[in-house]
């Protein structure tokens, strides 16, 4: 294995030579078994075909469009938690438990034009539930990508879900299962319910939830518009929900939740943040509508710099992985000296070798970034940009991070995310005031990062004293 936070390894194997370093591995057998074949978890042609037909419906004009999907469930959010609060009093909520129902709701209407929660409520859908469980219940049964790839080749998928479900003595595996299951069912379900109303026509659609804008109702119309070659099947389709969903619903969540996190323990880079948001308001605000447009939004400095810094200090996923498909060589950005003496500026890599790529590694590299590398300081974005950062060629897709990683495999919905996060900004911060508790925040390592209260604890939660502000409305 070879671990690296090197730009021009990152640049070479997922930019300039990333047919020869493929995502499939073995550890992500499992989660295809799990999951489907959808964007996340194919490889090869058959991703290249999937993303081709999903680009287009990520675009800026389609976010415009749904912009004011994501204002009106942040204002039943804000509606939801101002019911669950005393006059100016603070009051201990589960921050990250309400971010996970809002931004499944946010993915829900403008994702699959398929609403999951009124976030009336104390519960949530059980579809939501499943989705915010599986990440955690996943990383407790490693043994699972192990016993998956030994049949992978040989053993068709439905056989080895049946051999799964067998598996009594490992509960986890058991309740994963049902996980996936349940996913599924709400796949299909959503998806035949769109196919339903695209028959009818863009009135029929216009009357549903997401008016028709919503990202399946878009992949459904361009899918039948493709060629037989470029179409994809219902499994592929089907998936590309689950997988939708599933990336980005966690990792949003969670990034919103560490934002809130670190600005209850920055009062004053909380008031900064309050005002802008305040001022942008009252400047484009008309009568009752305080919805801030989607232009203005996106380009609010302070609000904007919060979340590059939160997004390069906290990232919720660390690390990528990728597989040599043969023999190879990759270039360092700056030679390393060997033992010998003799510099080194590049390196044989074996077929078969992992490369595990540090995202944070590279995101808080003091020779890079400076030796306030590893503090949260949104002002930096505000300054003009160290000049190793600008000089060299960084192949993330995301603001000269790697956040979001890069190359044809980056996230394809990193503007989206980005939205859903300033539109939750936008709407709570004008509302309410966020402080810490005296209960110590656990940031836990997973295929996605999660909060919990403690260490002992499993269950993802954040909580945060939350306090309704006299000037709201």
């Amino acid at each position: 294995m070879i671990y690296t936070y090197d730009p021009k390894v990152m640049h070479t194997v997922l930019i300039k030579d990333v047919e020869s370093f493929p995502k499939i591995t073995s550890a992500y057998t499992d989660v295809t078994l799990l999951l489907g074949p959808g964007l996340l978890t194919t490889d090869g042609a058959q991703h290249r075909k999937q993303r081709k037909l999903l680009n287009p419906i990520f675009s800026i004009a389609h976010l415009r469009g749904v912009s004011h999907i994501f204002f009106n469930i942040n204002h039943r959010l804000r509606n939801a938690i101002g019911k669950r609060l005393c006059t100016e009093e603070w009051r201990v909520l589960d921050i990250n438990g309400w971010m996970a129902r809002t931004t499944l709701e946010m993915l829900g209407q403008a994702g699959l034009g398929h609403s999951f929660d009124n976030l009336q409520q104390d519960s949530t859908d059980s579809y939501g539930e499943s989705l915010k469980s599986f990440f955690p219940v996943f990383s407790r049964i490693p043994f699972l990508r192990v016993f998956v790839s030994m049949f992978a080749d040989y053993v068709p998928e439905r056989l080895t879900r049946k051999i799964l479900g067998l598996a009594y003595p490992f509960p986890n595996v058991l309740r994963v299962l049902k996980l996936s299951d349940t996913m599924t069912k709400r796949a299909k379900e959503i998806v035949h319910e769109k196919k339903k109303a695209l028959e009818n026509g863009d009135k029929a659609l216009a009357h549903q939830v997401g008016e028709g804008k919503d990202i399946m109702s878009i992949l459904l119309k361009y899918n039948m518009a493709a060629s037989q070659a470029e179409k994809l099947t219902d499994e592929e389709v089907f998936a590309q929900m689950s997988n939708f969903i599933l990336a980005g619903m966690d990792t949003t969540s969670n990034a919103l939740s560490r934002i809130l996190n670190v600005l209850a323990g920055n009062p004053e880079a909380q008031n900064k943040l309050r005002n802008e948001i305040v001022e942008a308001r009252a400047t484009v605000g008309e009568g009752n509508n305080l919805d801030i447009p989607y232009d203005v939004l996106i380009k609010l400095p302070y609000l904007d710099a919060v979340c590059r810094e939160t997004l390069r200090l906290y990232a919720p996923v660390n690390l990528i992985g990728r597989t040599a498909r043969h023999d190879t060589v990759l270039p360092l950005s700056s030679p390393v000296r060997q033992k010998d003496g003799a510099l080194m500026n590049e390196f044989i890599v074996p077929r078969d070798t992992f490369i595990l790529m540090d995202l944070l590694g590279f995101n808080t590299d003091k020779h890079i970034w400076g030796e306030d590398a590893f503090e949260w300081r949104p002002e930096r974005w505000l300054e003009p940009l160290p000049g190793k950062l600008t000089d060299m060629r960084v192949p993330g897709v995301y603001s000269n991070l790697m956040s979001f990683s890069g190359g044809t495999r980056s996230c394809i919905g990193f503007m989206f995310s980005q939205l859903e996060m300033k539109v939750v900004l936008a709407v709570l911060l004008p509302a309410f005031a966020f402080d810490l508790t005296d209960q110590p925040i656990v940031w836990n390592s997973g295929a996605v990062t999660y909060p919990t209260m403690g260490e002992e604890s499993t269950r993802p939660e954040m909580l945060l004293k939350v306090k309704a502000l006299a000037q709201a409305s």
